[in-house]
C-alpha cells in the first residue's frame, strides 16, 4: 500500500543545472565534475546525477560503494573516493566506478586484484585520506593505470595561507605520475581562481544552493525546498504557550498551524524560534520549540490555510546556517529519507 507523505523535498532541477553551469564556467578550462555522496547531499543522488549528466556533467564522485551501485544503472563515469577495502573488491572488479586509492595497503590490494583504471589521493596538507607527496616521489604509483589524481584543499572558505602551499604541494606532482588529470578544487577551492582549477573541480555544497565562499553567491541559486503540510490549525489565546518547555507564549490570541515536521526530519531543533515558513513574499515565524515530528508556525496572516494544505519552509542555506550555527552541509545532508523526493 503506497501512503502519500506528510513532507515532500521539492528539488529546483532548473536551480540544480543553473549551479553546475555557473561552476563549469567558473572553472576555466577545467572539466567541472559533481560530489553526489550523501545521497547527492541528500537531495537523492540519482535524481541530481541523471540531471546534471543531462546538462553535461561527465564525472561524479560518491564516497563509498555501496553509493556507487546505486548510480551504476546510469552507467556514467564514477570515483569512489574512499577508496577500496578488501569487502569492496567484487563491486570495484565490476567495474562500476574507479577506486580513489589512498594507502599503500590499498594500491597493493588493486594491483594483486589485476589493476585497471583507478584514481589516487594524495595528502596536500589535510591529514586525512591520501599517500604522501614523499611516497608519490618514490614511485609508489608506479604500474598503477591513473585516470585522476586527486586532493583535497582543507580550508578553501577562508583566504589562509595553507591553501597556497597545498596548491604548489600538488602542482610540483605535475609529470610525476602517469595521471591523464589533476584534481584539487572542492566548491569553495574553484573560487580562489584558476591556480587551484587544474584538469578538473569537484564542486559538491555549492551545487546544491549552499555557498562556500561570499564572492560565490550571486552565481548560486537554492535548490532545495522543504515543505510540509498543516496537520492542525488553533487559536492560541493571549498568555497560552506552545510547545516543549513553554518557551513561547502568545503576546495576543494567535493563529497557529502545526506541520508534520521536526528534528528527526533535519529541521534543526536550532531553528526554533528563528525558522519561518514562507507564502509568496510573506514570512510566517517558527513558534517555540522544533520538536522530533511537529513544528508551530504562526498563521495569523494567512486565514485560508487549513489542515491538509501545504507550507514551504523558508531554507536559504547560508541564511539559516547563519541563524542557527549549523553548517549548510548538515542542513543539506540531514534532511531525512521520510520526505518525498521530486
Amino acid at each position: 500500500m503506497d501512503i502519500a507523505a506528510p513532507l515532500r523535498l521539492r528539488v529546483d532541477r532548473d536551480a540544480l543545472v543553473s549551479n553546475w553551469q555557473a561552476l563549469d564556467r567558473l572553472s576555466g578550462q577545467a572539466a567541472c565534475g559533481a560530489a553526489v555522496k550523501a545521497n547527492g547531499y541528500g537531495l537523492g543522488a540519482t535524481l541530481v546525477a541523471e540531471t546534471l549528466a543531462q546538462a553535461g556533467c561527465r564525472d561524479f564522485f560518491v564516497a563509498n560503494w555501496a553509493e556507487a551501485l546505486a548510480l551504476a544503472p546510469l552507467g556514467l563515469s564514477v570515483s569512489v573516493l574512499h577508496g577500496l577495502r578488501a569487502e569492496d573488491m567484487a563491486a570495484a572488479k565490476a567495474g562500476i566506478a574507479r577506486p580513489a586509492l589512498s594507502t599503500p595497503e590499498q594500491i597493493v590490494r588493486w594491483k594483486e586484484a589485476g589493476g585497471g583504471l583507478c584514481d589516487v589521493m594524495v595528502d596536500t596538507g589535510m591529514n586525512r585520506l591520501g599517500v604522501s607527496v614523499a611516497a608519490v616521489a618514490e614511485r609508489l604509483l608506479d604500474g598503477l593505470e591513473i585516470d585522476t589524481l586527486l586532493s583535497h584543499l582543507a580550508c578553501a572558505d577562508e583566504d589562509v595561507a595553507m591553501n597556497a602551499r597545498q596548491q604548489a604541494a600538488f602542482a610540483a606532482l605535475a609529470g610525476q605520475t602517469a595521471a591523464r588529470r589533476m584534481s584539487l578544487a572542492n566548491s569553495a577551492g574553484i573560487g580562489l581562481g584558476g591556480a587551484y582549477h587544474f584538469d578538473l573541480t569537484r564542486p559538491g555544497l555549492a551545487l546544491y544552493g549552499g555557498i562556500p565562499r561570499a564572492d560565490m553567491a550571486t552565481h548560486l541559486r537554492q535548490v532545495a525546498h522543504p515543505e510540509a503540510q498543516i496537520l492542525q490549525r488553533r487559536t492560541v489565546r493571549a498568555g497560552e504557550t506552545v510547545g516543549y518547555n513553554a518557551t513561547w507564549t502568545a503576546p495576543a490570541d494567535t493563529q497557529v498551524a502545526i506541520i508534520n515536521l521536526g528534528y528527526a526530519d533535519g529541521y534543526r531543533r536550532a531553528l526554533s524560534g528563528l525558522g519561518a515558513a514562507v507564502v509568496g513574499e510573506q514570512r510566517l515565524p517558527v513558534l517555540g520549540r522544533v520538536s522530533m515530528d511537529l513544528t508551530a508556525i504562526d498563521v495569523s496572516t494567512q486565514p485560508d490555510l487549513a489542515e491538509g494544505d501545504w507550507l514551504a519552509m523558508e531554507y536559504d542555506l547560508a541564511q539559516a546556517s547563519k541563524m542557527s550555527g549549523v553548517s549548510q552541509y548538515e542542513l543539506l545532508t540531514g534532511l531525512a529519507q521520510r520526505f518525498a523526493r521530486g
